[in-house]
């Protein structure tokens, strides 16, 4: 799995958040979308490698500034640990 961390500027309410979350979503198919606008970032994890400019595309088609995009592997942290 894998964790992409988006630095989004521009976003000012929880409606902005939904807004860059539902553009994400329709892009590809992830697990999990966040968004926070006091953060300025968005967090998504998915199973599968993203492509990085279409990511960032597909946020600013919603008309915030995309700017730094790390990605990481990721594990869930579940019972015992694992």
């Amino acid at each position: 799995m894998w964790k992409y961390t988006i630095q989004v500027d521009g976003m000012m309410c929880g409606m902005c958040e939904s807004h860059v979350n539902d553009a994400v979503r329709k892009a590809f198919p992830v697990k999990k979308v966040t968004s926070s606008r006091s953060k300025k970032e968005t967090v998504v994890i998915t199973e599968m490698e993203l492509d990085q400019e279409t990511l960032r595309a597909a946020i600013s088609a919603t008309g915030y500034d995309v700017g730094e995009i790390r990605r990481e592997s990721w594990h869930k942290k579940g019972l015992f640990g694992r």
